[in-house]
């Protein structure tokens, strides 16, 4: 009885670990892809900066700061652009994870339930 006990202990203990090394490697996975598209962004974005920076400097009469104007405005709008497609790139990943997070947590459950069970089975025909 008390090996029976032992071996659905382990065997849950190890479970319940190979699930926690899965949920954290699910984690860090989808924190290294919202880190590396919010990486990309600032990389365009601050091409573009530099870029406006570059024919800032060449302006030298009116014209040349209407047309700064006019390129300042389309920056903005590129991107306010990228950060809401950034954005839901970043949310897509998290609800990947939340649902790979779910699926993990509802197979422990179910390891749960089968610890359970058995021990949980003498006691009601013990009460009957």
């Amino acid at each position: 009885m008390t090996q029976q006990l032992n071996n659905q202990v382990f065997a849950y203990a190890k479970q319940f670990t190979d699930n926690a090394f899965k949920a954290q490697s699910v984690a860090l996975n989808g924190f290294e892809q919202v880190a590396s598209l919010q990486l990309q962004a600032f990389e365009k974005q601050s091409r573009a900066l530099a870029d406006f920076f570059a024919v800032a400097a060449e302006a030298r009469d009116a014209d040349g700061v209407r047309g700064l104007w006019e390129k300042g405005a389309a920056l903005s709008r590129e991107s306010a652009e990228q950060a809401a497609a950034v954005s839901q790139e970043v949310v897509a990943v998290g609800r990947k994870v939340a649902e790979s997070l779910g699926t993990l947590a509802q197979a422990q459950r179910a390891a749960n339930d089968a610890v359970v069970s058995p021990v949980g089975a003498p006691k009601t025909a013990a009460a009957k």
